[in-house]
């Protein structure tokens, strides 16, 4: 299996990343974005390109892959909604619409969060924007779409946070977060078990297309 990764460098990217290395039935990873993750591996191939929004340039490099884990996401703290949906909706609908057209047999895995909002006239407007999107997704003409809505992600095997709202919450609860798993295995995720999940769903399918915290965890750990 071929995977074509986006995000490699946040939270739940860097989680993917290590899971698809690690994973036999992966023959290569090539990552996409701003910025390398300066790791070194026999499977990982590296593409750095700096406008997400337009992909003219190098379409020859994306082709024949046969699953996409997109995990780039940003927070909604002080943005307004035209912002927002731009580095939300906007930019990840220009990679799937070329990817789309380029390889339509591939599994396209999409990380959105637990409580975004499918009817798209929800009061919250985060939620609102990822529901859109969403649903835009699945409309596309792929193999497969697969939405994934994890909630409270603990970090494992080094992995930071690139977000630093984000990073203090989890060096705040680190002591707690293993005990909370345990506690609560259904609400709270690891980046091994989400990356786990998006390589189960990318190999098997799933019984859904949206999957929340629970079916996200049920895939992992199976």
């Amino acid at each position: 299996m071929n995977v074509l990764l986006f995000g490699a460098t946040g939270m739940v990217g860097q989680g993917a990343l290590r899971e698809s290395l690690l994973a036999d039935d992966v023959a290569l990873v090539q990552t996409i974005g701003r910025t390398a993750t300066g790791q070194q591996h026999p499977k990982l191939r590296e593409l750095v390109h700096a406008d997400l929004f337009d992909y003219s340039a190098i379409e020859a490099d994306l082709v024949n892959f046969d699953a996409c884990f997109f995990c780039i996401g940003v927070s909604s703290s002080g943005m307004a909604e035209a912002q927002y949906t731009r580095l939300t909706y906007e930019l990840t609908m220009a990679a799937a619409q070329t990817l789309a057209r380029l390889n339509p047999q591939m599994t396209f895995v999409y990380v959105s969060g637990a409580g975004a909002d499918g009817s798209e006239a929800g009061k919250v407007m985060w939620a609102r924007v990822r529901g859109r999107l969403e649903n835009a997704l699945q409309r596309l003409p792929f193999e497969a779409v697969y939405v994934l809505r994890p909630g409270i992600i603990q970090p494992l095997h080094g992995i930071r946070s690139k977000t630093d709202s984000y990073r203090w919450f989890y060096l705040l609860a680190r002591p707690l977060l293993p005990l909370l798993r345990v506690l609560m295995p259904n609400r709270v995720l690891s980046t091994q078990i989400v990356g786990r999940a998006m390589l189960a769903v990318a190999r098997r399918g799933a019984p859904k297309t949206v999957l929340e915290t629970v079916d996200i965890g049920a895939l992992g750990r199976a």
